[in-house]
């Protein structure tokens, strides 16, 4: 069964909350698997390394989950307008997939979650969508086809999913939110069959 990596940084479970809904989103199509997995934090000055396994949450992404994925969808909380390092740490260290095409050809896409509503959403998803131009991916957004993305007063973008989280972290997910990481989980799943079937 073909899985779709949904690959994400996550500090105060935000973006692990989207995360899972594009999962689910990704696993509403019929064949296609979710397979979640975590960057771990990193920082200026490392004393210790981190634990090969987390102590709660998603394991740690390896080689092989980029090798073995049918698409990716890549998930940052927004650092002033752009990615958080921990991905783009993990993103800098795939030269080696880059050079031998591990990645072109697949479907790809994005989501964030910013404080507020004018965080550097959508810089964000569109910093997160240059390196994997660069890998050759074919990039998935969100359509206006898609209701809530017209009606959302909070998160939502072409671009990729967003959630709007509140300076101190207390917005809930919004049911617009919600809806559109499934769709975007969704969106990738059906772009990775259709690939498959014209393969």
């Amino acid at each position: 069964m073909p899985d779709v990596l949904v690959l994400y940084y996550s500090r105060n479970g935000k973006v692990a909350q989207l995360a899972r809904l594009v999962a689910r989103g990704v696993e509403e199509v019929d064949g296609m698997r979710a397979r979640l997995r975590s960057v771990a934090p990193v920082a200026p000055v490392t004393e210790s390394a981190q634990p090969p396994v987390p102590e709660d949450g998603a394991p740690y992404v390896s080689r092989e989950d980029l090798d073995e994925c049918a698409g990716l969808v890549l998930g940052s909380p927004t650092r002033f307008g752009n990615m958080a390092a921990p991905l783009k740490h993990f993103i800098d260290s795939t030269a080696a997939e880059w050079a031998s095409g591990t990645l072109v050809g697949k479907p790809a896409a994005v989501f964030t979650s910013t404080a507020t509503m004018h965080g550097g959403q959508e810089s964000t998803l569109l910093s997160m969508i240059t390196p994997l131009l660069h890998h050759g991916m074919l990039i998935v957004g969100i359509p206006f086809t898609e209701a809530a993305l017209n009606r959302t007063t909070t998160g939502g973008t072409p671009y990729g999913a967003s959630h709007v989280a509140g300076v101190d972290g207390e917005n809930p997910l919004s049911e617009d939110e919600r809806t559109l990481a499934r769709r975007l989980g969704r969106r990738v799943a059906e772009v990775c069959q259709r690939l498959g079937a014209s393969a």
